[in-house]
């Protein structure tokens, strides 16, 4: 009688014998070892063993992990339910060091372990230890297992499907650490492998039960996905006389995509049917959310044209003989956005509407113009997922969603939000990569939209400096220090480089600046900063006019004409409204935004800036002018904040601050709303780790 679970302790030598004949299911992942992984286990296997006794049998055993089967008591046939990437890793490596030993008593210990020998005689023929799934078997074969495979393998120039591309990355690799050894070394590293490292075997009998151990191995962390158990799951309810057919659809699918991006695709399909932030991980939300009728019915009409839009869309290659060009471009700036809330709604359009290239078209615009003002307003997780997730709805609803109350479509108040965000000291209030990305847009409409942007370094710098030196021009031409701080952080000031920024450079006089910083041989390659080379001189009224310009563009491409100017308060009031209360989660906060470098811990009482917390040591002028005014004086007086010698302020011991926001202002220098400043090393703002759920006003 089988018993439920057998484990066993064994060597190498053990697994790849006539004992086991390993075979990868159809429903298991494609291989998926990177090279980082594949190096890490040569470099651990060289160095034990380099570590160790001269002669392998003195050696202490190397343990190397378990592996799954579903196997039968006295039957060699094993399935591989969780183990086959050190299987086939194991293989790769063995077959390396086969390529590279000169003994053939050593070649043929080694392709032992690879392969049984058929035999003419008794009529047997060859049999490998190790049989991948479908799609990968005769490529295994003929390149790893079949002796001189491996050295054909490393010569393949051709464009492979992304299982095959790792073990190509994975034995260009191996070739080249085990060419470095010693022919002594290479045998004595064979040697080792096969009879000091061990495996532990775990075998059960049947399916059922190895469904059962796949999610339990997953719960615990092992080396399996959700997509990898959503597969066994979802291709295991199917008939099978469907399955292979339907198990080729979902690697086809698998492989095309890539190993992450396939990923990926899983956890938009979750939020098509969750509609909601995540709460749980993938793999619970998939079984909870994700409803269909069967199994053949989710792979031909979900998964199927859900990965075909998201690979048009990541790869921007729609097709269409009207529009194609402008929608791919609205793919590449919409893919360039760091968050990717809005991938739902257009994974749902696109699969619906992809033959009316028009409607297509017309719905990227909109999008791309939502998601450009909810970076630029700095929306919130939770705003953008309850706005995409209404937006998806519409969309499945055939709602108008052109319809001026869509979500799809900016309120007026948004688009007046959106602008004065874009008019203000942009610089100061955005991070570096959004700001980035904001002007390379804009560069981008400024050269009529055919520029392309695959340079390594784009940052974003001012051409007037910040702190101009001491008798430059700069301050000839900007002799009020109010005006010159005005225009400092503002468009019409920016310009972009590729190459990071050099503090001292920033401080160049002007033409000097243009021509050692802002250009390469006369030229640079933005629009932006090519309008910052033709100029002779750089006041306030050029600044001014490049503002208004560069204003203009933007308004213009995010249709912001029709705006409901938000209703602007006094810098003081924003600053010193009631802050709401405070709740005891417990939790580290950072401000690192207008120089400051602060910690604090968020409890019922306030905000405690932690001791060693640095901030920015020169005020702006909003702050002199409001009731926080004596707030840096009295806290120097205390001995809680001191001066340091770079120019900034340290604080000396924890201190309480009963609102965000007269923490955020001592550390800042300036006005400041503490419950957007403040956030969590996730970048979840205070306001909303405090009122999970809830919209941030912003306010």
């Amino acid at each position: 009688m089988n018993r439920t679970l057998v484990a066993n302790e064994q060597p190498l030598a053990k697994i790849f014998s006539d004992d086991y004949v390993f075979s990868i299911p159809g429903y298991q992942r494609p291989y998926s070892w990177t090279e980082e992984q594949a190096r890490e286990l040569i470099d651990d296997l060289y160095g034990f063993m380099t570590g160790a006794a001269k002669d392998p049998i003195d050696m202490p055993p190397y343990f190397l992990g378990s592996i799954v089967l579903i196997k039968q008591d006295g039957s060699p046939k094993a399935t591989v339910v969780d183990g086959q990437q050190r299987l086939t890793t194991l293989t790769l490596l063995l077959s390396v060091i086969r390529a590279h030993v000169a003994d053939e008593n050593a070649k043929a210990g080694l392709s032992k372990l690879i392969y049984e020998q058929g035999d003419i005689i008794l009529n047997t023929g060859t049999h490998y230890r190790l049989t991948l799934r479908e799609r990968d078997r005769e490529f295994f074969r003929d390149f790893v297992q079949r002796d001189g495979g491996i050295h054909k393998l490393v010569a393949l120039a051709k464009t492979l499907p992304d299982s095959q591309r790792k073990l190509h990355e994975n034995a260009c690799l191996y070739m080249e650490s085990v060419a470095a050894m010693g022919p002594v070394e290479r045998v004595k590293l064979a040697q080792f492998i096969a009879t000091r490292c061990y495996l532990v075997t775990v075998c059960t009998p049947d399916l059922d039960s190895a469904y059962r151990i796949f999610n339990v191995l997953n719960s615990r962390g092992l080396d399996l996905s959700a997509t990898d158990i959503l597969k066994a799951e979802i291709i295991g309810k199917i008939s099978d006389a469907k399955r292979d057919h339907f198990t080729e659809v979902w690697e086809s699918i698998e492989d095309d995509l890539g190993r992450d991006d396939f990923g990926n695709l899983f956890s938009h399909i979750r939020m098509i049917f969750r509609k909601a932030k995540p709460q749980g991980t993938l793999l619970k939300e998939f079984r909870e959310h994700v409803t269909y009728t069967s199994s053949e019915s989710f792979i031909e009409h979900t998964l199927r044209p859900f990965a075909e839009a998201y690979e048009e869309i990541t790869d921007a290659s729609y097709t269409s003989k009207k529009g194609a060009e402008t929608i791919n471009g609205h793919f590449y700036w919409l893919n360039r956005i760091e968050f990717k809330d809005w991938m739902p709604p257009a994974l749902v359009f696109l699969s619906t509407y992809r033959n009316e290239p028009s409607q297509v078209e017309r719905f990227f615009y909109d999008l791309e113009r939502l998601v450009y003002a909810m970076l630029i307003c700095r929306w919130g997780v939770y705003d953008r997922i309850e706005r995409f997730s209404k937006l998806t709805q519409a969309i499945q609803a055939k709602t108008d969603i052109f319809a001026l109350e869509s979500p799809l479509v900016l309120t007026g108040v948004e688009k007046g939000k959106t602008y004065q965000a874009l008019s203000g000291p942009i610089y100061e209030t955005h991070s570096a990569k959004a700001l980035a990305l904001i002007l390379l847009r804009l560069d981008s409409l400024l050269s009529g939209g055919g520029a392309s942007y695959n340079y390594d370094i784009v940052t974003v710098e001012h051409v007037l400096p910040q702190n101009p030196q001491s008798g430059s021009s700069w301050l000839d031409w900007f002799p009020d220090q109010g005006e010159r701080q005005f225009w400092t952080h503002r468009l019409g000031n920016l310009a972009l480089l590729t190459r990071k920024k050099n503090s001292s450079a920033s401080n160049y006089e002007f033409e000097r600046k243009k021509k050692s910083y802002f250009a390469r041989g006369g030229v640079s390659p933005f629009v932006i900063t090519t309008q910052v080379l033709d100029d002779n001189q750089w006041n306030a009224d050029i600044i001014s006019r490049w503002q208004e310009e560069r204003l203009g563009v933007l308004e213009k491409h995010f249709a912001l004409e029709a705006r409901v100017e938000p209703p602007t308060r006094h810098v003081a009031e924003a600053v010193e409204a009631p802050d709401r209360a405070l709740i005891d989660i417990d939790q580290l906060f950072f401000c690192k935004a207008s120089g400051a470098d602060a910690m604090a811990r968020c409890t019922a009482e306030g905000l405690w800036v932690i001791a060693g917390s640095t901030g920015r040591g020169e005020v702006s002028n909003s702050l002199r002018v409001h009731a926080y005014r004596d707030l840096r004086s009295t806290l120097l007086g205390q001995g809680v904040i001191s001066e340091v010698e770079d120019g900034r302020i340290r604080f000396e011991r924890d201190h309480l601050f009963k609102r965000p926001s007269s923490a955020a202002v001592a550390v800042m220098g300036r006005a400041a709303n503490g419950w957007i400043e403040w956030r969590d090393a996730q970048g979840v703002s205070l306001h909303e780790a405090c009122n999970p759920g809830s919209i941030a006003t912003g306010e």
